[in-house]
């Protein structure tokens, strides 16, 4: 028990040093290749935010351990909604633009339930619950039609006179620290993940638990670890209104592009996770988009952000009663 709790620390260490460093050395090569900024941000830095998400799942499905792969999209969705928006809120109240409100929360909405319809699969064509390949592919069809609308519906903002100059004074980063960085940050991905995944998976046989609650419940958030950090930092900074741009565009990458190539590489049977635990995700998402509109109109207030952790904490703790 003590060497896979070693592996999970020492797994989860090398993933979010890992992603650190591929982030940071895609987005350079990006730069220097003339790929704009707002471009960086929507695709390297989103995927970085997520490759922990993508790194265990990926390893999880492709050793066979389906239930892991499932249960860490599933439990980080609802750790970012309930604890990130929640613990952010209190720190500071969240400010939600019209556009985000309109557009991108009913896009987490429905990622929310596609999950849902994934999981009741087997009432509609027989058989049992599972992401197909035949799913998975449609996913990643739909993140690719999701990105084609962000890239056409974002807007490059306005730089400051003394922004741009500031901008331009930055040295990019040289090439060959770049690869490095990129190579460096693929390896502690991959060597991590696997540690990491084998850490938790001796920790539920000798818990005697299934890696359902494991991906549910501490993989889910040790993967959610560098969307937190962010956020509340963002917040203490003033700015908390970028936790929600983090938040979903970290959950609809997790549902369309971790469980897409997930299912890819091999189908993904939902076995012990059930509509509990993906209405709950359901229900998080929905209050999230409610909790913008009530109270004070498009803002996530202190007393709402204590709601969502509390609700986080009674979903973990109704998980540990069943077992």
């Amino acid at each position: 028990m003590i060497l896979n709790i070693v592996w999970l620390v020492v797994g989860l260490i090398l993933i979010l040093i890992g992603a650190n460093a591929l982030t940071d050395g895609a987005s350079a090569l990006a730069k220097r290749m003339g790929i704009s900024d707002l471009i960086v941000g929507l695709t390297v830095v989103a995927f970085g935010t997520s490759a922990p998400e993508l790194a265990i799942s990926v390893i999880s499905a492709s050793a066979g351990n389906a239930p892991l792969a499932i249960g860490n999209v599933v439990g980080s969705n609802i750790f970012n909604i309930l604890i990130i928006i929640g613990v952010t809120a209190i720190v500071r109240p969240i400010v939600v633009s019209r556009n985000i409100m309109t557009l991108e929360i009913p896009m987490l909405i429905l990622s929310s339930v596609i999950l849902l319809v994934l999981g009741n699969s087997a009432i509609l064509d027989g058989g049992i619950n599972q992401v197909s390949r035949v799913s998975a592919i449609f996913l990643l069809i739909f993140f690719l039609l999701f990105m084609r609308y962000t890239f056409a519906s974002a807007k490059q903002p306005d730089l400051s006179q003394t922004e741009a100059q500031q901008a331009a004074q930055k040295k990019p980063m040289a090439l060959a620290k770049s690869m490095i960085y990129v190579v460096v940050g693929l390896a502690a991905l991959v060597w991590g993940g696997d540690k990491f995944v084998e850490g938790a998976s001796g920790i539920a046989s000798g818990l005697g638990v299934s890696d359902a609650v494991i991906g549910l419940t501490i993989v889910a958030a040790g993967t959610s670890l560098p969307e937190l950090a962010t956020s509340i930092v963002a917040a203490v900074k003033g700015k908390p209104e970028l936790a929600v741009g983090n938040v979903i565009g970290s959950n609809i990458f997790n549902v369309v592009v971790v469980l897409g190539i997930s299912g890819v590489i091999t189908p993904l049977p939902f076995g012990s996770i059930g509509n509990f635990d993906l209405l709950t995700l359901l229900g998080a998402s929905l209050t999230f988009y409610l909790f913008g509109w009530i109270i004070k109109t498009r803002t996530i207030t202190r007393l709402e952000g204590a709601i969502l952790a509390a609700g986080y904490i009674a979903y973990v703790g109704i998980l540990l009663s069943r077992l």
